[in-house]
C-alpha cells in the first residue's frame, strides 16, 4: 500500500479524567486487514475512536493517511467510516432507503447520483427485499448490514469496526465478517473478541491495560493471548 494508506501513531496517550485509557503507543502500519485484540478494558475501544476523532489524544500525535485527526477532522470523516457493535447507534431513518441516503447528505451529489448509489449499496449488502422497510423492524443482523451499507455508501477509504459482531448471533457473526474481510475494497481496522475473525487479518495489534502489548503475525499473537486468558 502506498503512503497514503499509511496509519501511524507517535507516543499516543489518553486519559479521562485521569485515569490513562491508552499509554505511550507508536506503531506504523499499512497492511490492509488489521485486527485489533485484547480483554475488556484493554483499550483497543479508544485506539480506535482515535481514528476520525471520537477521541483526542491527551499527548502524542496520530495521523491517518497523511491527515491529522485534530486538524483535518472534516476531511478524515468523509475517508474513515466507522461501525459501531450496536447499529441502533447508527441508524436515524424511518427506512432503510431514507437511512442510506441520509449517509450521502451534504456530499454535494445530484438526486440521481444519490439514488444511483442507494440502489447499488442495497444490493450490495443484501437488503433489496426490505428496501422500504422499516428500519427499527429489521433483525440485529439486518441492522448491522444496514449500518455497514451507511457506511460503505460513501465509499471512505478506511473502515474502523469496533466489535460489529458482539450483538449477532453466529450466522449473522459470520455474514458480517465474511463482508469486512473478504468483500469490501478499503483498508480495515478490526476491533474483535473473535480470535477467529482476528486470525484472518493481516497483522493483529494486541492491548493489555492500556498499552500496545505486541503485535505481529496474527498466528503468534492470538496463542500467546490465547495462553495468557485459558
Amino acid at each position: 500500500m502506498s503512503g497514503q494508506q499509511e496509519i501511524r501513531f507517535e507516543d499516543v496517550c489518553v486519559e479521562f479524567a485521569g485515569r490513562a485509557a491508552l499509554r505511550e503507543v507508536s506503531i506504523t502500519l499499512n497492511e490492509k486487514r488489521i485486527g485489533v485484540i485484547g480483554s475488556n478494558g484493554s483499550g483497543k475501544s479508544t485506539f480506535a475512536r482515535l481514528f476520525n476523532g471520537l477521541v483526542s489524544p491527551t499527548r502524542g500525535r496520530v495521523m491517518i493517511h497523511g491527515l491529522d485527526p485534530l486538524r483535518d477532522g472534516r476531511r478524515l470523516r468523509q475517508r474513515v467510516g466507522f461501525i459501531f457493535s450496536n447499529p441502533d447507534a447508527q441508524i436515524v431513518m424511518p427506512t432503510v432507503t431514507e437511512d442510506l441516503a441520509f449517509s450521502l447528505r451534504g456530499r454535494g451529489l445530484t438526486r440521481a447520483e444519490v439514488d444511483g448509489r442507494v440502489t447499488s449499496t442495497i444490493a450490495a449488502v443484501d437488503l433489496g427485499a426490505h428496501a422500504e422497510a422499516s428500519t427499527h423492524g429489521l433483525s440485529s443482523g439486518q441492522k448491522q448490514l444496514l449500518a455497514l451499507g451507511a457506511i460503505l455508501i460513501g465509499e471512505p477509504d478506511l473502515v474502523v469496526a469496533d466489535e460489529p459482531t458482539a450483538m449477532l448471533d453466529a450466522s449473522n457473526s459470520r455474514k458480517i465478517g465474511n463482508r469486512l474481510l473478504d468483500e469490501i475494497p478499503q483498508q480495515l481496522v478490526l476491533v474483535t473478541h473473535d480470535l477467529r475473525l482476528a486470525a484472518r487479518c493481516d497483522v493483529v495489534l494486541r492491548f493489555k491495560e492500556g498499552m500496545l502489548l505486541e503485535h505481529g503475525d496474527p498466528r503468534s499473537v492470538i496463542a500467546r493471548y490465547e495462553r495468557d486468558h485459558p
